[in-house]
C-alpha cells in the first residue's frame, strides 16, 4: 500500500526529530565528566556547580550551534541544488562560505561588533561571491554545470589567498591562532550569551519552507514553472538572498564547515525522492543531527584534544563529492 504524503511527512518528521533528540542528549552527556546519570541528577535538582557549568555553559551552547549550523548548511545546499538544477551545488563548493569567511575576517580585523557588523560584512562577502560565480558560469543556454563548479573552485582558491593575506596583517598571535582554528570549523567559542545571535536563521527557515512548491516546479525547468504561475525572478532572488544571509550568520559563529550541504540533501533525496515539501524538514532536522554527531566525533575521537569539526565533515563529504562528480560524467 502506497503511503500518502501526509503520513510520509509525519513519519519522516517524527523519526528525524527523535534522532535530533538522541544526538542532542549524546552531545550533552558525552565527555570526560557529566555522563547521562550525572545529567539526570542535575536535572532532578541535585546541585553540582562544576557539572552545571560544564553542561549548561559549555556543552549546551555547543549543541545549539552545531544543530543550527547543520540545519542551515544542509538547507542551503538543498536550495542551491534546486535553483541551479545542479546536484553538486552547495555553499562551500560554490565559494559562498569562503566569501562569508573573507567578509567575517575583514570585519574582525576592523574591530566590528559580531552583530551586526561582522554579520553584515560576512553577508556582503557571500552575496558578492554568489554574483561572481553565477556571472562566470552563465551562458546563452543558462547556467553551465562545468563552469559553475570550475568557477567555485577558482573563487575558493582566490579567497584562500585573500584569507592568508588578511591573517598576515594581524599583529596579535592570539588573534591569528583564533582565526586559523575558526577557519577549520570551531564550535568551542560559543557561549550562552551568544546563542541569541543565531535566532535570525528561524525566519530564513520559514521563508525557504514557504517556497517548497515553487522549488518543486523549478525542477521541471524554468519555462514549465513560469507557465504554472511561478515568478522565476522573484523566487530565485528571494531564495538566493535568504540562503546567503542564513549561511553568513552561521559562518560568523562557526567558521568554514564544508560539504554538509552536499552530504545531507543527497542522502535524503535518495531516500525520500525530490519533493521539497519533504526534503526541507528532513534537511533541517537531519542536518542538525548530523552536525551534532560530527562535533561529538571531533571532541572525542582524539585523545590529545578536540579537532576542528570541519575536518570530520570534509573526510565524509569530500569522497562523496568525488563519487558524485565521477558519476555525473558518465
Amino acid at each position: 500500500m502506497k503511503m500518502t504524503f501526509t503520513k510520509k511527512l509525519t513519519a519522516t518528521t517524527l523519526l528525524l526529530s527523535s534522532a535530533l533528540v538522541v544526538s542532542s542528549i549524546m552531545g550533552l552527556t558525552s565527555g570526560s565528566s557529566g555522563g547521562i546519570q550525572e545529567v539526570i541528577k542535575l536535572i532532578s535538582g541535585e546541585t553540582d556547580t562544576t557539572l552545571s557549568v560544564i553542561i549548561w555553559q559549555i556543552r549546551l551552547p555547543r549543541v545549539i550551534l552545531a544543530a543550527t549550523v547543520g540545519a542551515s548548511l544542509s538547507l542551503g545546499g538543498l536550495v542551491f541544488q534546486a535553483l541551479l538544477r545542479n546536484p553538486l551545488a552547495e555553499p562551500y563548493i560554490l565559494g559562498v562560505s569562503g566569501g562569508s569567511a573573507v567578509g567575517a575576517i575583514g570585519g574582525m580585523l576592523l574591530g566590528f561588533s559580531l552583530f551586526p557588523g561582522v554579520t553584515l560584512s560576512s553577508f556582503a562577502g557571500s552575496m558578492l561571491t554568489l554574483l561572481l560565480v553565477l556571472g562566470l558560469s552563465s551562458g546563452q543556454m543558462g547556467l553551465r554545470k562545468d563552469s559553475l563548479l570550475l568557477g567555485g573552485v577558482m573563487v575558493n582558491a582566490f579567497y584562500s589567498a585573500v584569507i592568508t593575506f588578511l591573517i598576515s596583517l594581524s599583529q596579535q598571535t592570539s588573534q591569528i591562532h583564533h582565526i586559523l582554528f575558526w577557519l577549520m570549523g570551531d564550535f568551542s567559542m560559543m557561549s550562552m550569551e551568544q546563542w541569541p545571535l543565531l535566532l535570525p536563521v528561524i525566519p530564513c527557515f520559514l521563508i525557504i519552507a514557504s517556497q517548497a512548491r515553487p522549488m518543486n516546479l523549478l525542477l521541471l525547468g524554468e519555462e514549465s514553472a513560469a507557465t504554472m504561475g511561478v515568478d522565476i525572478r522573484k523566487v530565485r532572488l528571494l531564495l538566493l538572498v535568504t540562503t546567503s544571509f542564513m549561511v553568513s550568520l552561521v559562518v560568523c559563529q562557526s567558521g568554514l564547515v564544508g560539504f554538509v550541504g552536499l552530504t545531507v540533501p543527497h542522502i535524503f533525496r535518495m531516500i525520500l525522492g525530490s519533493d521539497h515539501r519533504l526534503l526541507i524538514p528532513a534537511s533541517l532536522l537531519g542536518g542538525a543531527s548530523y552536525m551534532i554527531c560530527c562535533d561529538l566525533l571531533a571532541r572525542t575521537i582524539s585523545s590529545s584534544g578536540e579537532i576542528p569539526v570541519g575536518i570530520i565533515t570534509a573526510l565524509i563529504g569530500a569522497p562523496l563529492f568525488i563519487f558524485l562528480l565521477w558519476r555525473s560524467q558518465r
